[in-house]
């Protein structure tokens, strides 16, 4: 969604679902326009067009393509932005955040019935629910991006934002499961969290409740051996078991995907090629690469909660004094927005050397948002990385700048 700022002509009435400006009402169901490039609102549908590399621009995408060594990928998961990434040159998907899929109206209900559930059985039935929808988003992947890796995430989102924050949302969830409204709203105060980003996420889930990890792989294993079948073309699906600290997570979790891919294999009497790896995102995470290397195939750097968890600093909140910082020569640029070189930056040097000393072929990756920045891009080339993620509407930059990078 673009931004425009300024707009202090607008008078919002927020009970009546409408907003003035200019003498104008536009009223709740009304159809704006936004173009964030010219910074206009514009009343009515205006006709869109899809960007497109042609003419120079092409030409020199070609150019830079011939330069660089930086595989560029695009973190993306949904048909639309998978589709554009490949349109603009994207060599795979470097990041899917499955939970972004979890989302969707059409299964939230089944999500927070998972959650809330107290026990094993009442969560596998919710995710006996979700399965198929997971498996098609999954063929609709890996069926645009016809055999290029896909870096697929396991489900990593705090736990608070999958619970229902409304009385609507828990008699959605009761209807679902038939049990009590005061019965799931106890269970929903007992998730709470004081510090969700740092608490019950990522491989924690996976750990406490393995059925969720068991049910994403089960969907990936079956739909890269239906497009395999349908297309002729197996996908290479990478799996990224999220917010690992020790190597006995991965060990534990990686044990529990290649027992679901060998069982979906049989099943399908199919073989693929595929990989599981992990983000690295925590400080211990690089310090002990080494050891979380041998159940490792690859790294992608997560540089957002690197960043964060290095720094200690929220990243949605440090819009409030990251201006004064910078003005004042404490940070030379924001830190999320161009990677730290001198201090997240020598982390992931610790971590390459260390899980290279133990698996010298081991690909390495950034997937952060800082993987669509060129000073960020240049950093990756020195540092040896195998390949940038980044959003798809970036991909273009990304490629020109890992060029550039290469010539420096």
């Amino acid at each position: 969604r673009p931004c425009v700022s300024g707009a202090g002509e607008i008078r919002i009435d927020e009970e009546a679902g409408m907003f003035k400006v200019r003498g104008r009402e536009i009223k709740k169901g009304d159809i704006i326009s936004v173009d964030g490039s010219k910074g206009e609102v514009l009343f009515g549908a205006v006709e869109m067009e899809q960007p497109e590399l042609s003419g120079d621009f092409a030409a020199l995408m070609v150019w830079a393509d011939k330069v660089r060594r930086l595989k560029v990928r695009a973190n993306a998961e949904t048909p639309l932005d998978v589709r554009t990434a490949r349109e603009f040159g994207a060599e795979g998907v470097g990041l899917c955040r499955t939970e972004h899929m979890f989302f969707d109206a059409d299964r939230i209900a089944a999500v927070r019935e998972m959650i809330l559930s107290e026990t094993k059985a009442g969560r596998v039935l919710a995710l006996t629910k979700i399965l198929p929808m997971q498996r098609q988003d999954f063929v609709e992947i890996f069926t645009i991006m016809k055999g290029l890796p896909c870096t697929i995430r396991l489900l990593d989102p705090p736990l608070h934002e999958f619970l229902p924050h409304s009385l609507e949302d828990v008699e959605a969830v009761a209807n679902a499961t038939g049990l009590d409204k005061a019965k799931l709203l106890e269970r929903a105060k007992d998730l709470h969290e004081v510090n969700p980003m740092l608490g019950h996420r990522g491989c924690r889930l996976g750990i406490t409740y393995p059925e969720i990890y068991e049910m994403q792989a089960r969907a990936i294993f079956e739909a890269a051996i239906q497009v395999a079948k349908a297309e002729g073309e197996a996908p290479v699906p990478e799996i990224m078991i999220p917010l690992v600290a020790t190597e006995k997570e991965l060990q534990i979790l990686k044990d529990r995907v290649d027992a679901i891919g060998r069982e979906v294999m049989d099943h399908e009497g199919m073989e693929i090629d595929y990989s599981v790896g992990t983000m690295i995102e925590l400080p211990r995470a690089a310090l002990k690469a080494d050891e979380i290397a041998r159940q490792a195939a690859f790294f992608s750097f997560g540089t957002n909660d690197l960043t964060q968890t290095t720094l200690g600093i929220s990243r949605d909140d440090s819009g409030r004094f990251m201006g004064a910082y910078v003005e004042q020569g404490i940070f030379e640029k924001d830190p999320f927005v161009t990677l730290d070189q001198s201090g997240v930056g020598d982390l992931i040097k610790i971590a390459r050397d260390r899980g290279r000393a133990t698996k010298p072929d081991l690909k390495l990756g950034i997937c952060g948002e800082h993987g669509g920045d060129p000073a960020s891009i240049t950093f990756c080339e020195k540092a040896g990385l195998d390949y940038v993620s980044c959003s798809p509407y970036r991909v273009p930059i990304a490629r020109l700048a890992a060029a550039q990078a290469a010539l420096s």
